[in-house]
């Protein structure tokens, strides 16, 4: 109920008067000891004795951001919603500042964009001085037309986001307002009447002899005359020497800059091309250190399979050798165990003499292709033998 907006209040730009503080901002001044001790049951008449007790003003300070005692009142005033003589009898206080700058704040927020500048540009002419206090916690010093500054021309301030308002020049434009009027104008219009009541000697002197001139023509007066006349033709010229003679030197100069300008670019040239010649002779050195690399790991790799290949072949021709050296073993054991012993009768039955046979033996095993050269050919034979197939002739 304490934190509930009067139920006579207006709503101000189409929403509830609290809603233009920020919702974090309005539970943290719902939180704050100020709030629930010093402005609980306030109204617009009790109100001003809370704004007198203001020693500074400020937004929200500190690590957990707590909000100071002016923005609590200002929270307070939009829940109230004090009349529009009040906020005026505020900004018109000459007696208390804070009390000034927390109506000024309170229309800011909620006043039209006429009021806004015809009640705060007055304050531009209050220099008092203001304590301020900053988010670490810190005080500042500012001044009374500097916060009003801040109110007329930012979209921030105490840490609360300020409605939009029309431009100045707008409003002019429309006839909402008169051209502002400087309350330092009168000083200014009477220091150029001083000004022009101040007159130089000289300025005197010629228009006395302007007066003589015109009163009448003495040989005196026209000796003076043509003494000055004389005398501003030499100044004249002597300007004009002076003004060639500088202009000469300006020329100079600048054609010594633009030259030093062409150079400056030219090295610049010269060293971007350099840097380009660098970064491209770095970019060939790697590629050429990659492709050497490249083509030693292929040498390697070619060195190694040729390696493996070497070792295979060798233990393969040495399991050959090694196999054929235990076949022919095996062959010669074989052939002394399966002698029978001689038995007498047995070359009659055969009807073959002992010779004879053993070169047919041979003549049978030189058929069989056993005994080629090759040793791989021979010991293609030899499987093919023992399958019963005809040997191979190469």
């Amino acid at each position: 109920m304490a934190n509930r907006t009067d139920p006579a209040a207006k709503s101000i730009r189409g929403t509830n008067p609290q809603n233009l503080v920020e919702k974090i901002l309005r539970s943290k001044i719902y939180q704050n000891t100020y709030w629930k001790e010093q402005c609980f049951g306030l109204t617009a008449e009790t109100l001003v004795d809370k704004a007198m007790e203001l020693d500074h003003l400020g937004g929200t300070y500190g690590g957990n951001r707590k909000p100071t005692p002016f923005m609590c009142l200002v929270m307070k005033m939009l829940q109230i919603q004090p009349e529009k003589e009040i906020v005026i009898e505020f900004i018109k206080n000459d007696d208390y500042k804070y009390v000034r700058i927390l109506g000024a704040f309170y229309l800011r927020l909620t006043g039209s964009d006429t009021d806004v500048y015809h009640y705060l540009e007055p304050l531009y002419n209050d220099y008092r001085k203001l304590r301020r206090k900053l988010a670490d916690g810190n005080f500042a010093l500012t001044h009374v037309d500097e916060v009003i500054d801040e109110l007329l021309t930012t979209d921030y301030s105490c840490d609360i986001a300020m409605p939009r308002i029309k431009k100045r020049w707008t409003l002019e434009s429309l006839g909402a307002l008169e051209p502002r009027q400087s309350a330092l104008e009168e000083d200014f219009e009477e220091e150029e009447e001083n000004e022009d009541n101040e007159q130089p000697a000289e300025e005197l002197e010629d228009k006395a002899h302007e007066k003589d001139y015109y009163r009448g023509r003495s040989p005196a007066r026209e000796r003076d005359r043509d003494r000055r006349r004389d005398s501003h033709r030499h100044r004249d010229r002597d300007y004009d020497r002076d003004y060639d003679r500088d202009y000469d030197r300006e020329r100079g100069r600048g054609r010594d800059r633009d030259r030093d300008r062409d150079r400056d670019r030219e090295n610049e040239r010269d060293r971007d091309r350099e840097r380009d010649r660098d970064r491209y002779r770095l970019r060939e050195e790697k590629d050429y250190g990659r492709e050497r690399e490249g083509r030693e790991r292929e040498r390697r790799d070619r060195d190694r399979d040729r390696g493996r290949r070497r070792s295979y072949s060798r233990s393969r021709s040495r399991s050959r050798d090694r196999k054929e050296h235990d076949g022919g073993e095996s062959r010669k054991r074989h052939a002394r165990n399966s002698i029978s012993p001689r038995r007498h009768g047995d070359g009659a039955e055969d009807g073959e003499p002992k010779k004879k046979k053993e070169k047919k033996e041979k003549k049978e095993k030189k058929d069989d292709g056993t005994d080629h050269p090759n040793p791989e050919i021979a010991e293609a034979n030899k499987l093919r033998a023992s399958l019963g197939l005809k040997p191979l002739r190469m």
